[in-house]
């Protein structure tokens, strides 16, 4: 495998990488960087954590010569506060040797000290759509000099419900520019968008979305309810040694907020979910980062982009609706070819959601069985004491998937009705296409009341 020596790379970044001990270009960063210095459009797909950030950012600034005009030149549009943040400091960490100007914005802060920054003059702004178009329409940010246009997370973005954001982004943008557009998957959004708004682009696919990181061990366990999943959390946490960096998946805030307050580690635990303030985000990513809290417990807001190292165990305490989500999931730890454990919890609900992730990976996840010292609980949840819309209507309607040993058969009566369901992903397509609202996918898919 090529070195960054092998790149044509000015002695400032190369200084920087070295710095930052970067030796070897992961395969999308080697196709990536000749060819945005090329000057044609990019796309490029590849998993989650494979170093997309990098891939972008290091043609962009060797291409980035000084200037001292206030409009920047380079516009990176991201999907969240966070990943925002990350990527400023990204670029902070790669410019030390060289001036270059940066600012990131995004909303849940003040619209005026981002302004003010804007006014002092930028060669990169990164932001997310919504306030990025906001200080375009309060004419403090003008965008007629941007030469380089890259969204980064294409897919999620638009899961988002930011494609009107970025229509109306697009016409504040000089027709003449190059457009980078880098995603985890690629859904029939992100062809739309690229048919769009690119010109004949280069597109580099480094995986698909379901391929298997061979050094991530995976493991699963059946488990009836909340309850009984806290427990075996609470049991599993207590090994510090093996698992001293630990990411927690939960399927919606209420559920975050819940099991923060059921596990027995709150002095090592944060939480953070898209109703926290932005302060408490911050806050709880920065003590996770540090080592001051070892679990955090997020929504499916932090599982893209986010670059964390060092995260041993990713635990997917609630199995997604989407098979892809549970890739990027996972991809939280492993980073850099290290090794790192994926679990995930499963109820009978659930299980549906399981095999269609192990179709995904072409990959049986192992299952192991719940430890005899864990109690399994009778309580249940009030969301768990009614029938959950879209779990419940997946699993009674789904016949092809069979119910494993760990649980109880389904009656002749319900497979009868399943036998005249179409398949899950054709169903998953018909009923929900589109997420209507920004968020996460999973807050997006409530039943429209009849």
């Amino acid at each position: 495998m090529k070195t960054f020596k092998d790149f044509k790379i000015k002695k400032e970044l190369r200084n920087a990488l070295s710095d930052l001990g970067f030796e070897k270009p992961t395969p999308i960063q080697a196709v990536a960087y000749t060819s945005i210095l090329s000057g044609r459009d990019f796309v490029g797909i590849a998993q989650t954590g494979t170093g997309k950030t990098l891939a972008y950012l290091l043609p962009v600034l060797q291409d980035l010569k000084f200037s001292d005009q206030q409009s920047p030149r380079v516009l990176v549009l991201v999907p969240t506060r966070e990943l925002v943040i990350q990527i400023v400091k990204e670029i902070e960490k790669l410019t030390p040797y060289l001036s270059i100007r940066v600012a990131g914005v995004y909303g849940g802060t003040n619209i005026k000290t981002q302004k003010q920054a804007v006014h002092q003059g930028l060669d990169i702004i990164v932001g997310t759509p919504r306030r990025l178009y906001d200080l375009a329409l309060s004419n403090v940010l003008r965008l007629n000099s941007i030469k380089k246009l890259v969204i980064d997370e294409v897919d999620i973005m638009l899961d988002f419900g930011y494609k009107t954001q970025l229509r109306n982004i697009f016409e504040y943008l000089p027709s003449k520019r190059q457009n980078l557009l880098f995603s985890a998957t690629m859904t029939t959004y992100v062809d739309e968008l690229i048919d769009n708004f690119t010109v004949h682009p280069i597109k580099k696919t480094m995986a698909i979305s379901g391929t298997r990181l061979e050094n991530i061990s995976q493991e699963s366990y059946a488990v009836p309810n909340f309850y009984t999943k806290a427990n075996l959390l609470n049991y599993l946490l207590k090994d510090k040694e093996i698992h001293s960096k630990v990411l927690i998946f939960a399927g919606t805030k209420i559920i975050a907020d819940r099991l923060f307050e059921t596990l027995d580690f709150s002095s090592e635990t944060s939480v953070i979910h898209s109703s926290k303030e932005q302060n408490h985000r911050t806050k709880s990513i920065e003590k996770f980062v540090d080592g001051s809290s070892r679990i955090l417990i997020a929504t499916d807001v932090i599982s893209r982009g986010i670059d964390i190292e060092k995260i041993t165990t990713v635990i997917s305490f609630d199995t997604p609706f989407y098979p892809e989500n549970y890739m990027h999931r996972i991809g939280r730890t492993g980073r850099a070819e290290a090794q790192g454990t994926a679990i995930l919890l499963y109820n009978e609900k659930e299980t549906i959601l399981k095999e269609a992730i192990e179709s995904l990976m072409n990959y049986k996840i192992p299952q192991n069985k719940i430890p005899e010292a864990v109690e399994v609980s009778s309580q249940l949840t009030p969301e768990e004491k009614t029938k959950t819309v879209v779990r419940e209507e997946l699993t009674q309607q789904d016949s092809s998937i069979e119910v494993g040993p760990s649980f109880h058969e389904k009656s002749a009566k319900n497979s009868k009705e399943n036998a005249k369901v179409k398949s899950y992903h054709r169903k998953l397509k018909a009923r929900y296409k589109k997420p209507q609202k920004r968020g996460d996918k999973i807050q997006n898919m409530k039943k429209k009341r009849k």
